[in-house]
């Protein structure tokens, strides 16, 4: 993780309904059978913290950093669950991914459905491919003069990702498809990458963040938007890479 004081997670937004964190990357939401050697998760954190009992809302990848709601109540959880659910809650991610993208570009591709344990097989859930569109504007570019592959310079795109659906590594696994894998994805990316970023950068997480979460407030019918600022690791890059100002 990026050096985060764990016993003080960064609080985005809080009223007597919802919480959202600053989750950082290599922090769990909650416990999982994938990762079972972890001993701390955001859940217990947040509640740790505030000292009030947290539901879950929906999930961020264990490496993605980047904002993250609790509800503080079973019936509010329930609530925006249906808004994610029904795509009413709108969620912005920046990366840093590799070669130069298009501009802009609608990526509909379905994706089939990824199964956590030997449990989930042994309960019949399927593979079966489900809608899945991620759109995506390019916000800048970087050449780096260091030989990679075949290649005798590396490039790379910083690029703002709007899923449109939800499905689990939706934004690695579209990134990938269109040969723009997300660097620092030792799942879905591609190891040279990775690796010219950590001996280059010293760069150990995958360079993906949820930036920004915005949807109407079931209590207060008024538009919320969270935001998350990014940690030193993305920070440390932008300076080198001249991408300091850059709107996103």
């Amino acid at each position: 993780m990026d050096n985060i004081n764990l016993n003080a997670l960064e609080i985005l937004y809080q009223d007597e309904y919802l919480i959202a964190i600053n989750k950082p990357s290599g922090l769990l939401v909650h416990k999982s059978p994938i990762d079972r050697h972890e001993t701390e998760f955001a859940l217990q954190l947040v509640r740790d913290q505030i000292g009030k009992y947290v539901y879950p809302i929906h999930r961020l990848d264990k490496p993605t950093s980047g904002v993250l709601l609790f509800s503080l109540t079973s019936e509010m959880a329930q609530t925006m669950s249906l808004l994610f659910r029904s795509h009413e809650v709108q969620k912005e991610y920046i990366a840093i991914v590799r070669g130069y993208t298009k501009d802009k570009e609608l990526i509909d591709y379905p994706l089939k459905q990824m199964l956590d344990t030997k449990e989930q097989k042994k309960q019949g859930i399927t593979r079966e491919a489900q809608e899945a569109q991620t759109y995506y504007e390019c916000l800048a570019t970087v050449e780096l003069p260091y030989a990679v592959s075949r290649y005798p310079a590396a490039r790379y795109s910083l690029v703002k990702l709007l899923p449109k659906s939800g499905r689990k590594h939706q934004l690695r696994r579209h990134m990938k498809h269109i040969f723009h894998p997300i660097v620092g994805d030792t799942k879905h990316g591609r190891g040279e990458h990775n690796t010219l970023f950590r001996e280059k950068f010293d760069v150990h997480r995958l360079l993906l963040h949820s930036h920004r979460v915005s949807f109407i407030h079931p209590v207060t019918e008024k538009m919320l938007v969270v935001e998350a600022q990014i940690d030193s690791t993305f920070l440390k890059l932008f300076e080198h890479f001249k991408w300091k100002g850059i709107r996103y």
